[in-house]
């Protein structure tokens, strides 16, 4: 799912908080609630861009980087124009720690890392990967996660 239905749910559970500590929490576990459903990814393949990070290819993996670091800086706009809560921001930044954990696994590979990566990947995103969803239904998931958040800010 794109980084930015990530960070407005996480946004929208932290505007709704009545406890700081429950709210981080569940913003982090919402980011795999959302990856259970069927949706679109605009990296091409977090494990190909990053291989070819290693290998120096850097000019072929700029494009994902821009299109993530594009979704990134339109998320914490939009907390900004949606959001009077603090607490907004922060959680939409944990509701992303998932996708930076499969990042960081795959440059700096360790056992932990390495068993994190197993279940958002492999386990979570296998559920909806294993079945072939239309494009249709993969974008609207995340449009009504998007409306939904919304509405909730």
């Amino acid at each position: 799912m794109i980084l930015l239905a990530h960070m407005l749910f996480g946004a929208a559970i932290g505007s709704l908080a009545n406890n700081a500590y429950m709210a981080v929490f569940l913003a982090f576990l919402s980011h795999y609630f959302l990856d259970l459903f069927p949706h679109i990814e605009y990296l091409t393949s977090t494990e190909n861009s990053i291989r070819k990070l290693k290998t120096k290819h850097l000019e072929q993996y700029l494009p994902d980087v821009a299109k993530t670091l594009i979704d990134f800086c339109l998320g914490l706009v939009m907390v900004a124009i949606f959001s009077p809560h603090p607490l907004s921001y922060l959680c939409a930044l944990v509701a992303v720690i998932p996708d930076g954990l499969t990042i960081v696994t795959l440059l700096f590979p360790s056992p932990i890392l390495e068993k994190h990566h197993i279940i958002h990947t492999q386990k979570i995103h296998y559920l909806t990967k294993k079945k072939h969803f239309p494009i249709f239904i993969r974008i609207m998931t995340q449009v009504i996660a998007l409306l939904v958040s919304v509405m909730i800010l």
